[in-house]
């Protein structure tokens, strides 16, 4: 029976150790999780070159509202005072995302063997939304395009997006830039004087300014410019360096994203047709006016319009490129697909979800 019993406790010990060996195991599963579900995203300092724009409003909520942080992204703004430095700035790599306009100089940039690729929208021409149009004076008797031929036409600078706006849409009404003089005034408040001072027939300018205009009486809309043509106006372009990293630019992108989508539910929704202020309009204004020095009911007059997710007009860059080399404004075509990354964006919002 001793020997019996010395069995039985034997067995019972080592059933008791088995147990223990097990419990220990599995407590040491929960202390050291699979590498992918407790590696921390690594920490990663991010500056952003732009304008004090409106249109820059995503990367102000997302600095704001903490949405980089959210991703372990330091997102720190670098101020510029003109569109080209931006672009050369990302391509050289002393910025690692530029946000600004995509102009004939950017594509050139390109074509000379600089490198950056642009990743998202930042602003664009689109149906149903005032951001660009084309002005005369108020008391003008020109009330379309169709009568522009002939006529002075105030710009910005030759190769901008108002040069290719006023030809795109020019060229849809039958009008070849040649039938009519564009007058480059280098700024939009030249654009202004030049119209108040009725030195040139016709303008094209953007919110909040043709609110201005047309509130002051010195000018008229004939023309929308989003209704008139689809246009990409202005990017998200990522450095060499940051596009070459994925996990960090895919974090970028799905903060930026989150921004996106804030920006055009508080200011871009529509109701029957008409704009209609969200749940976060007036907090959306503040931050605007806090990081462009504007005053929040200026703001109010021009919030341009973004794709919700953030959506590069794809299809639209290429129609840029060959415009702009038509127009002997580019040296060369180059290819698109060398300067566009959406894949990027589309993996950055797989994660984000709806």
């Amino acid at each position: 029976m001793k020997k019996s019993a010395m069995l039985v406790v034997s067995a019972l010990l080592s059933m008791s150790l088995a147990l223990a060996g097990c419990g220990q195991k599995e407590a040491g599963n929960t202390a050291e999780p699979k590498p992918e579900q407790s590696a921390a995203a690594e920490a990663a300092t991010v500056q952003i070159g732009m304008l004090k724009l409106t249109s820059s409003a995503p990367l102000f909520i997302g600095i704001e509202k903490g949405f980089f942080k959210e991703e372990n992204i330091d997102a720190q703004a670098k101020w510029f005072e003109a569109a080209q430095p931006i672009a050369v700035a990302t391509a050289a790599g002393s910025v690692d995302v530029g946000a600004t306009g995509i102009t004939a100089s950017l594509y050139n940039m390109v074509s000379g063997g600089q490198k950056l690729v642009i990743v998202a929208d930042k602003g664009r021409e689109q149906q149903g939304y005032s951001s660009s149009a084309l002005l005369v004076p108020g008391d003008s008797p020109l009330k379309s395009i169709e009568e522009l031929k002939g006529k002075k036409i105030g710009i910005t600078q030759t190769g901008s997006t108002y040069h290719y706006m006023a030809g795109r849409m020019l060229e849809k009404h039958g009008i070849a830039l040649n039938d009519v003089e564009l007058i480059p005034l280098n700024s939009i408040k030249g654009l202004m004087e030049a119209l108040k001072s009725k030195q040139v027939d016709a303008v094209l300018l953007n919110e909040p300014n043709i609110s201005t205009v047309v509130a002051e009486g010195y000018g008229k809309v004939i023309a929308q410019v989003g209704d008139e043509i689809e246009y990409q106006t202005s990017g998200l372009f990522f450095s060499p360096a940051l596009a070459e990293n994925k996990d960090v630019a895919e974090r970028f992108l799905k903060a930026y994203a989150k921004s996106t989508r804030y920006y055009y539910d508080a200011v871009l929704t529509k109701k029957d047709g008409q704009i209609v202020p969200g749940e976060n309009f007036d907090e959306v204004v503040q931050i605007i006016a806090k990081y462009t020095d504007q005053e929040p009911d200026m703001i109010k007059k021009g919030l341009p319009y973004m794709d919700r997710d953030g959506k590069l007009l794809e299809s639209d860059i290429k129609t840029q490129v060959e415009w702009y080399a038509k127009e002997k404004l580019i040296d060369k075509a180059i290819d698109t697909s060398e300067i566009v990354n959406t894949q990027l964006l589309e993996d950055a919002l797989q994660k984000l979800g709806k």
